[in-house]
């Protein structure tokens, strides 16, 4: 599955819409969106933590990265989880990326004082 990463991610949306209809008892996917969003958002919720302590064990005493293998690994868990999220949702990766492209050149600072003022 190597290639672009915007087409990994449209190959892997593409998938969770296909499994969202699937019997819950054959398709991991399917029994979280059978499940709901209240379990979709609590899988996300573990993930997030997950990733956090991940990123906290890989980082050593003096500041720097050690060993990043877990923290990718929780990461992926992280992003598929949302991706299921998005997906119960009516969305998909394509939002996203499309609202990372808005704001790819405005400082941090910026975005969020304009987010703010909506």
């Amino acid at each position: 599955m190597k290639g672009n990463h915007q087409d990994i991610l449209q190959q892997l949306a593409d998938v969770l819409e296909q499994r969202k209809g699937e019997s819950p008892e054959s398709s991991y996917v399917a029994s979280l969106h059978h499940k709901g969003l209240n379990k979709i958002l609590e899988k996300v919720g573990e993930e997030a933590t997950e990733t956090i302590l991940a990123a906290k064990d890989a980082q050593q005493a003096d500041g720097t990265s050690g060993d990043l293998q877990n923290v990718v690994y929780e990461t992926a868990d992280l992003w598929f989880h949302s991706l299921v999220m998005l997906s119960h949702l009516g969305a998909g990766p394509q939002e996203v990326l499309d609202e990372l492209s808005r704001r790819f050149g405005l400082s941090g600072h910026d975005e969020k004082a304009a987010r703010n003022q909506n």
